[in-house]
């Protein structure tokens, strides 16, 4: 068989895996990982088609390819989508999803490296495609299971101290890579070593603090925090995939990991936000989910309001919203409605003047900057 041929059969399969897996994920429903049988059959079924499976098939089915579909492509797109609505579960599910994917980036990065016989490496793809398909297949759950079981219960509370002790060591680490002569110096070891180090260098920065900052984040009623770090493991899963597309040929190039790993940092930082400006701008486009992404906000923005003012005031500022939104004409432009917003408000103040005894804390009027666009 030619190897266009094989090229073309392994493709073939790797997508027909990822259909089967999208296809399982959308019609059948979760049980939240609570049934263990279909943990047992599940364990069972894998080995029993690792082990048995004859090899001139494994090769077509348990390929590079078909671990990234199902390991890092599909869940970059459903963790976009999870990002992208309100509801807080989906938020978690994936963001332990992608704290546990990041554990087994950082142990491909070494396994790769030692396995060199093809059976062992069919092997290893096998148990990889498995171990991935588990934590979000609807009957087992695994992610949502590990996070009831471990996370929130135990690695949460053990790991936010530990958190913060390194937020403060990578903001001096920052700090100090500002000075041009300190980046120098750690550039120039770090050009020394050998490839595969530089890899796991750059894995290991991409993963092991946001791996932490999401085990805290997860144990916390915030889902603020949860959507900030599921975006970003969102958009490192597509700098991960990006690395080892290219590294086969630029791996060699000086400076190839620096700027991976100075990418990864512009993405995690709050400082730079840079994971939720490339969600917005690439991502989100690229799903399609648009729509999705502004009623998020939108809902945010009512909560956001609901909490900031009294129920009488927030009422005015609802109207004026739904105004903008609805109208088309000049009875929806900006300045008509600031205009007609503080009239509201002064009405709202001259009735409050008559019923003493239902004040309010909020008593500052809106502002003459304000702004509805």
């Amino acid at each position: 068989m030619g190897q266009a041929n094989y090229l073309l059969i392994e493709v073939c399969c790797s997508f027909a895996i990822l259909s089967v897996v999208a296809l399982s994920y959308k019609f059948i429903n979760p049980n939240g990982g609570r049934v263990w049988k279909f943990h047992a059959i599940y364990v069972g079924f894998a080995i029993c088609t690792i082990v048995f499976l004859p090899q001139n098939i494994a090769a077509y089915l348990f390929t590079d390819l078909t671990v990234t579909l199902v390991g890092a492509v599909y869940p970059i797109y459903r963790a976009t989508k999870a990002a992208c609505t309100p509801f807080e579960g989906d938020d978690k599910e994936w963001l332990q999803f992608w704290m546990l994917g990041g554990v087994l980036f950082m142990v491909t990065t070494w396994v790769d490296d030692v396995i060199q016989d093809d059976r062992a490496d069919g092997i290893w793809f096998g148990s990889l495609l498995f171990s991935f398909f588990w934590l979000y297949f609807p009957l087992t759950c695994g992610s949502m299971l590990v996070y009831e079981n471990i996370t929130q219960p135990v690695l949460g509370p053990c790991f936010q101290p530990l958190q913060r002790q390194m937020s403060n060591y990578i903001m001096a680490i920052y700090q100090s890579l500002i000075n041009a002569s300190h980046l120098y110096f750690l550039w120039f070891f770090f050009v020394l070593l050998p490839t595969g180090s530089k890899r796991a260098v750059a894995v290991a920065v991409g993963t092991i603090y946001p791996t932490v900052s999401s085990i805290t984040a997860t144990a916390t009623d915030d889902i603020e925090d949860d959507t900030y770090w599921l975006t970003y493991w969102a958009v490192y899963g597509c700098l991960f995939l990006l690395m080892d597309l290219f590294e086969t040929w630029m791996g060699q190039i000086p400076g190839f990991y620096t700027l991976i790993i100075s990418s990864t940092v512009y993405l995690m930082l709050p400082m730079f936000r840079g994971a939720e400006k490339v969600f917005r701008k690439v991502l989100v486009p690229l799903a399609g989910l648009q729509e999705m992404l502004i009623l998020r906000d939108s809902i945010q923005i009512k909560q956001q309001m609901l909490k900031d003012l009294d129920p009488e005031r927030a009422k005015v500022v609802r109207k004026s919203i739904a105004k903008y939104f609805d109208g088309d004409g000049d009875d929806a432009s900006p300045a008509v409605l600031r205009k007609e917003l503080k009239q509201s408000w002064s009405a709202l103040q001259f009735s409050k003047s008559f019923m003493p005894n239902k004040s309010s804390k909020y008593e500052e009027p809106p502002t003459v900057d304000l702004d509805l666009v």
